[in-house]
């Protein structure tokens, strides 16, 4: 029915002659068709989304909570800074007397007196040297301070919200390497945790993906889980080497590096734990393409002792690795 499903059992995802062009997930035709990497080193996907009007894909609030912190405030910086023009935009159209005060002639030009006196209003900040004056420009101080309220409330909200949802910190080797591993080889990757939080039950998923040809003389992305020598631990508090050994039934059995080039090879990965401070799954992802895969290296060892005899992680060395002699 299609080239590949996003969730493969072990072994190859399924795929069909007579539909290559359609894919029940995330994918083969992705995969065939995209000249970049599936899954960037942050975790993001190279898959754009369209087909939808812009109210419908439209979701300010996922936005205001995953994008960086200086888009953040400058998103909520902007927005307080155009709805106080506006309202001051209002209070000009209300007249030359629509504000009063002994220090209104302080604030210099009428469109300066007016922004300053939206400032106020809308932080409830209330100095007391200048006021409304009638009813149009009462009026719309009574929409400013509602306006004022619901805007702090929902600045306020979102801050929480960031400063709450609980994230992963992963660190990823650069590379992965494969070396000698008991009697025979396997791939590696290394990670650890970037901040002091404890997670607990983390567990590994590793996916192997590679351009494989199709029998009609063309190629199709196929996907295989990978086994991993433990895929969960319960603790982790240093750093863990992910290891798949490649025996007679990996996928990586019979590869060169130059097999791994040649066919756009990638691994995928996916963590998964619980962050114990608040009690909440977290998760991250990332992956390495065939020239991010070091040939008979391994990595240095990240343990060192501190002054008081205690066992460190030099998180530094993360990245370090070594040719095998």
């Amino acid at each position: 029915m299609a080239d590949s499903a996003v969730q493969p059992g072990p072994g190859s995802a399924a795929s069909s002659p007579d539909e290559p062009s359609r894919d029940l997930g995330f994918g083969a035709v992705v995969g065939r068709e995209s000249q970049q990497r599936l899954l960037n080193r942050d975790g993001s996907f190279n898959v754009e989304r369209v087909g939808l009007g812009f109210l419908e894909s439209f979701a300010p609030y996922h936005f205001l909570l995953t994008t960086s912190w200086s888009g953040f405030f400058a998103v909520i910086g902007a927005s307080y800074l155009v709805l106080n023009l506006a309202f001051a935009v209002g209070y000009l159209a209300c007249g030359p007397d629509a504000l009063s005060g002994p220090a209104a002639h302080m604030l210099g030009g009428r469109f300066s007196q007016e922004f300053f006196f939206s400032v106020q209003t809308f932080a409830t900040i209330g100095y007391g040297q200048i006021g409304p004056n009638g009813f149009p420009a009462n009026a719309i101080v009574t929409i400013e301070a509602l306006v004022g309220l619901l805007y702090q409330a929902l600045a306020t909200g979102l801050l929480f919200a960031r400063f709450t949802r609980p994230t992963a910190a992963f660190l990823f080797s650069n590379r992965a390497v494969v070396a000698p591993y008991r009697d025979g080889s396997a791939l590696m990757f290394r990670i650890v945790n970037r901040r002091r939080n404890e997670i607990i039950e983390l567990g590994a998923q590793v996916m192997f993906s590679a351009l494989e040809p199709d029998g009609r003389g063309g190629t199709v992305r196929r996907y295989a889980l990978l086994p991993l020598e433990r895929s969960k631990v319960t603790f982790f508090p240093l750093s863990w080497t992910i290891v798949h050994p490649i025996d007679a039934t990996s996928p990586l059995a019979t590869r060169t590096a130059e097999d791994l080039i040649g066919s756009e090879a990638e691994i995928l990965v996916l963590l998964t734990g619980i962050d114990q401070a608040v009690e909440q799954t977290v998760h991250t992802r990332s992956s390495y393409r065939a020239d991010e895969i070091v040939w008979n290296a391994r990595f240095q060892t990240m343990f060192r002792k501190t002054d008081g005899a205690l066992l460190a992680v030099d998180i530094a060395r993360l990245h370090d690795i070594e040719p095998v002699p």
